[in-house]
């Protein structure tokens, strides 16, 4: 069986990682996957050797520039030339043809994931669809099943026909989405579609969405390398990145710290109250890792912090995850929650709201804390109970080695290509 996993990246950005992962656990049970990117950012070209997946770039750099710069520009123009909410959407006006490559050719299954910023146009889409070919579409997030947004908030027009934006600056019956929403309309009736979401939270908005309503839906997580994801030393961890043994130490990370949709804010509102409750008796400490784009988010804390920034391998990681208490989620909304099942393999306890993918990973006061969606007073009660009575490692360790190993996920994407198949 041969299967293309397309993905913007092979290595940039949490859906970009899931793809690759879930390619090389492929490819350990037997399925020749390939990756077939606009950016591969893990500096692989080919075949890494061993059971690790292929990896190949579509398009030429002009083509690619083109087309990022091309949607953006268009993006730029309908917003009245502001970029508040440049990142925000994707209209997928140009992009590459990926049908051209030998690696679409030898595909038996198409399978997409996170395709946005200029790699698949909706022209794409439509020849991919148009090919015959089976199509698996993996949601990251919410762009398949809305018109242009990878989030649609309290917006529900996508349930029945996408129109005046709240993301435009001029909002209308036959706005810029209205019109991205019938295109997509059109490709998605031409062929059904096989969409698979990594969280039940992903799946409920998929199902209630005009476009995604009707196509085949499951739910399958990402998957996680429980053999590269384990404990370190704590110690050892915490001099590596000049903690103190005594400190309490809480964990925050993302592709960008800052993007409001993190909660990054909360979180500090949340530490103000741990350490007033903590006072005297122990120092708090807040580890980070991730990019920042306006540093001045580090200034006036509540705790000592350390930024690691970004971390590009799996090593780091786990020094990070071991060195901390606890991991803390204070975003709006995960799709899946991928940073906290790496903490919990590593160990590490999480607390997280209780809307989104979280839900799908934590039981409540079992293996972690599910505080009030936007409750900054009960995600403080959380990392309260996180510090003073943690599961023990192992426990958590268990809780995702059996739902989110490599090959536990792997399998369930094999069964539903031989069906698709058959």
């Amino acid at each position: 069986m041969r299967v293309a996993i397309v993905s913007t990246s092979d290595a940039r950005g949490g859906a970009a990682v899931a793809a690759h992962r879930l390619a090389d656990a492929l490819c350990r049970e037997g399925v020749e996957a390939t990756m077939v990117v606009a950016r591969a950012d893990s500096g692989a070209t080919a075949s890494p050797g061993g059971n690790g997946a292929a990896v190949v770039v579509a398009g030429t750099p002009w083509q690619r520039r083109w087309a990022f710069l091309w949607e953006r520009l268009r993006i730029f123009v309908a917003n009245g030339l502001r970029r508040r909410g440049l990142w925000d959407v994707d209209i997928a006006n140009a992009g590459v043809d990926i049908t051209q490559t030998e690696a679409f050719r030898r595909a038996d299954i198409v399978h997409l994931h996170w395709v946005n910023q200029g790699f698949l146009s909706l022209g794409g889409l439509r020849r991919i669809v148009g090919s015959g070919k089976p199509v698996v579409w993996t949601m990251h997030d919410m762009w398949p099943c809305t018109a242009i947004c990878h989030h649609a908030g309290e917006c529900g027009a996508y349930e029945r026909r996408c129109h005046t934006c709240p993301q435009l600056l001029r909002p209308g019956a036959d706005d810029l989405a209205a019109r991205v929403f019938g295109r997509k309309q059109d490709i998605y009736s031409m062929a059904k579609l096989h969409f698979v979401a990594v969280s039940e939270w992903m799946a409920c908005r998929a199902r209630r969405s005009a476009l995604t309503a009707g196509h085949d839906i499951c739910v399958i997580p990402n998957a996680l390398p429980m053999e590269l994801f384990h404990p370190t030393d704590r110690l050892a961890a915490r001099r590596r990145f000049g903690i103190a043994a005594t400190d309490r130490v809480v964990a925050f990370g993302a592709a960008r710290i800052d993007q409001p949709l993190k909660g990054f804010g909360t979180l500090v509102d949340a530490l103000r109250i741990m350490a007033q409750r903590l006072g005297n008796d122990a120092r708090l400490h807040l580890l980070l890792f991730g990019s920042v784009k306006d540093r001045r988010v580090l200034d006036n804390l509540p705790c000592s912090v350390t930024w690691v920034g970004m971390v590009g391998d799996v090593a780091t990681l786990c020094d990070v995850y071991s060195a901390a208490d606890v991991l803390a989620s204070a975003s709006d909304y995960e799709t899946f929650g991928q940073t906290i099942v790496e903490a919990m393999a590593c160990g590490c306890v999480a607390v997280s709201f209780d809307r989104g993918g979280q839900t799908d990973i934590i039981s409540h006061c079992r293996d972690g804390y599910l505080a009030r969606q936007g409750d900054t007073n009960d995600l403080a009660n959380g990392l309260w109970w996180a510090l003073q009575s943690p599961p023990a490692p192992q426990v958590l360790r268990q809780s995702v080695a059996s739902r989110f190993s490599g090959e536990a996920v792997a399998q369930s994407h094999i069964e539903l290509y031989k069906r698709l198949l058959a």
